[in-house]
C-alpha cells in the first residue's frame, strides 16, 4: 500500500495539489488534537477523584499512566489492524481489475 497522499492525482495543477496536501495536514493536525483531547478527558474522568491538592496523588498518577499507555497501544493496535484490512482490501481489488482485464 503506497502511503503518498497525491498519487492518483498527476493530471492536476501544482496549486491544486498544494491545496489539497494544506488540507490533509490540517486534518491530520485536528485529528491528533482531538485524539489527544479525548484520552486527556477520559484519563482524568477516570483516574483524578479529588481536588485537595494542585498536583495529582501517587495512585491518580498510577491510573493516568496506565490509562494513557493502555489508550496509547490501543491506537497502535488499531492502526495496524487497519493496515492490514486496508493492504487486504487492496489486493483483493487488483485480483478483481486483473480478472476484468484477463477476460
Amino acid at each position: 500500500m503506497n502511503n503518498n497522499p497525491i498519487e492518483g492525482l498527476e493530471g492536476l495543477p501544482d496549486a491544486q495539489k498544494n491545496a489539497l496536501m494544506t488540507q490533509i495536514e490540517e486534518m491530520q493536525v485536528r485529528d491528533s488534537l482531538r485524539m489527544y483531547n479525548n484520552v486527556v478527558e477520559r484519563c482524568f474522568r477516570d483516574c483524578v477523584e479529588t481536588f485537595r491538592r494542585k498536583d495529582l496523588e501517587s495512585a491518580e498518577e498510577r491510573c493516568v499512566t496506565r490509562c494513557c499507555e493502555k489508550f496509547m497501544k490501543h491506537s497502535a493496535r488499531v492502526g495496524m489492524r487497519f493496515g492490514e484490512l486496508s493492504t487486504q482490501a487492496e489486493q483483493q481489488m487488483q485480483q478483481v481489475m486483473q480478472q476484468q482485464t484477463g477476460r
